[in-house]
C-alpha cells in the first residue's frame, strides 16, 4: 500500500491550483478517516488566521477556536482540541522551509494516537508545499489573506518579497513590513545559496507607488548581480548605477546589504546610508557600527567598500528601517532612542517569527495605536552556530 503522504501528494499535484484545499480535504478524509478539514491562512500582518472557504462546501473550520488556531500557529506544534462528544480537532502548522503559511485543522472521530498525529503533520507539510506553489497560479489564497484592499504600492511590495520567514540548520530569519496594506518604499529581500545567506533591507526614497517602483528597480538590480555570482559590492554598485542613470541623482535608496557565512558566522556588510543594524547578545542590545556610505543612486559610478564582523552562536540581529528607528509620533524622543531596545530585549525567548511582531506591536503602542507616519520594516536573524548541510 502506498505511504499515505505520498497518496496525498499525488492528489495535490493533480489538483488545479485553485482547488488545492478541496483536493487536500478529500485525500485527508480518505487517508485519516477524518470527518472534515479546513485550511486557515495568515493575513498580511500575521495577526489573524482566516479560512479558505468555498461557499459550496460546508467546512468544519466554522467551529474552529481562534485561540487554539493562534496557539498552533505561534508554537508551530500540533494542538489537540478534544470535544465533549469524543471528537477531536487536530490543528497542524502549515509551514515550508520555515515560512509560516497558516494552520490545517483536521476533525477526527476520536483522539488520535501519536502515530496518527505524526502522519497528519507530514500531510500538513505536503499541503503547505502545494499551497506555496499554487499561490503563483491563482489569487484565491491571496484574497483569503487580505482583510482590506492593498494600495497599488503595497501590492507591488508584497509581490516582490521572497517570503516572510525562512529557516536553516544554522539560522532562523523573519521579516515584516508595515503598514501592511499601504507600505510604499521600505522593503527586504534575501536568498540562501551554497550555505551563504544574503539579506538586504531598503528605505526607498519618496512615498507610495513612486517609492515602490524605485525599490522594485533596486531590488531587481541587486538580484541581477547576485544571480550572476556578484558579491555584495557588485550588487550595491550595479543597483546604484541603475538608479542613478534612471533618475540622475534626484532619487536614491538607503540600503544595507549583508551576507552571512552559515558555517562560520562571519558577516560581510555594505552600509549604503541606513537602515540600522542592532545585535542582541545575551540580554544586551547594541548597535553594530558600520561605516555609512552613500545611498544607492546619488552619484554616477559610486564605489562601495565591504566591511565584516562576526556573530557568536545565539546572537540575534535586527535590521530596522528609519520608519522604526526614527519614529517620533508626539515630538518626543525617537523609538530607536530607548524604547526599541526594550522591545528587542523582550523578544529573547521568542523565535524571529514572533520577535518581529513584538517589535512592531511595541512600535504601534509607541504611536498610541495611531497610524504609522512612515513605512516600517523589521528583519530578525538568529544565528544558531555552524550546522552541516545534508549530503555534506
Amino acid at each position: 500500500m502506498a505511504d499515505p503522504p505520498t497518496g496525498v501528494s499525488r492528489a495535490l499535484r493533480e489538483a488545479p491550483p485553485d482547488r488545492v484545499v478541496e483536493a487536500a480535504d478529500r485525500a485527508i478524509r480518505s487517508v485519516l478517516g477524518a470527518s472534515g478539514t479546513a485550511v486557515f491562512v495568515a493575513d498580511y500582518r500575521s495577526s489573524g488566521l482566516w479560512p479558505v472557504l468555498d461557499s459550496r462546501q460546508p467546512s468544519a473550520g466554522a467551529e474552529a477556536v481562534p485561540g487554539v488556531l493562534q496557539r498552533c500557529f505561534s508554537s508551530q506544534q500540533p494542538v489537540r482540541d478534544l470535544a465533549e462528544d469524543g471528537r477531536c480537532r487536530l490543528y497542524l502548522p502549515l509551514s515550508v522551509w520555515g515560512e509560516r503559511l497558516g494552520v490545517l485543522m483536521v476533525e477526527l472521530p476520536e483522539a488520535p494516537a501519536e502515530t496518527v498525529v505524526r502522519r497528519a503533520a507530514d500531510i500538513a507539510g505536503e499541503v503547505a508545499l502545494a499551497l506555496r506553489a499554487a499561490d503563483r497560479e491563482t489569487d484565491r489564497y491571496r484574497r483569503a489573506r487580505r482583510q482590506e484592499r492593498l494600495s497599488m504600492a503595497a501590492e507591488l511590495q508584497w509581490e516582490l518579497l521572497p517570503g516572510r520567514s525562512v529557516s536553516h540548520g544554522s539560522f532562523q530569519l523573519a521579516g515584516q513590513m508595515e503598514p501592511a496594506y499601504t507600505v510604499g518604499g521600505d522593503h527586504f529581500d534575501w536568498s540562501l545559496d551554497d550555505n551563504r545567506l544574503t539579506v538586504t533591507v531598503l528605505n526607498g526614497d519618496g512615498v507610495g507607488l513612486t517609492a515602490a517602483l524605485l525599490t522594485a528597480v533596486t531590488v531587481n538590480a541587486m538580484r541581477n548581480a547576485r544571480r550572476s555570482d556578484g558579491g555584495l559590492v557588485e550588487q550595491a554598485e550595479l543597483a546604484s548605477d541603475t538608479v542613478f542613470y534612471q533618475h540622475r541623482g534626484h532619487r536614491h535608496v538607503s540600503t544595507v546589504l549583508l551576507e552571512l557565512d552559515c558555517a562560520t558566522g562571519r558577516v560581510g556588510a555594505v552600509d549604503a546610508g541606513s537602515p540600522h543594524l542592532m545585535r542582541l547578545r545575551g540580554g544586551t542590545v547594541s548597535r553594530v557600527a558600520l561605516e555609512q556610505q552613500l545611498p544607492l543612486g546619488m552619484f554616477a559610478e559610486t564605489r562601495y567598500d565591504l566591511q565584516e564582523f562576526d556573530l557568536d552562536p545565539g546572537d540575534r540581529l535586527f535590521v530596522v528601517s528609519d520608519g522604526v528607528w526614527a519614529a517620533d509620533p508626539s515630538g518626543r524622543e525617537t523609538y530607536g532612542e530607548r524604547a526599541m531596545a526594550r522591545s528587542m530585549r523582550a523578544t529573547r525567548l521568542q523565535p524571529p517569527t514572533e520577535a518581529i511582531g513584538t517589535v512592531m506591536r511595541e512600535l504601534q503602542a509607541f504611536h498610541a495605536d495611531a497610524d504609522l507616519r512612515d513605512d516600517a520594516v523589521v528583519v530578525c536573524l538568529d544565528w544558531r552556530g555552524s550546522a552541516r548541510r545534508e549530503g555534506d
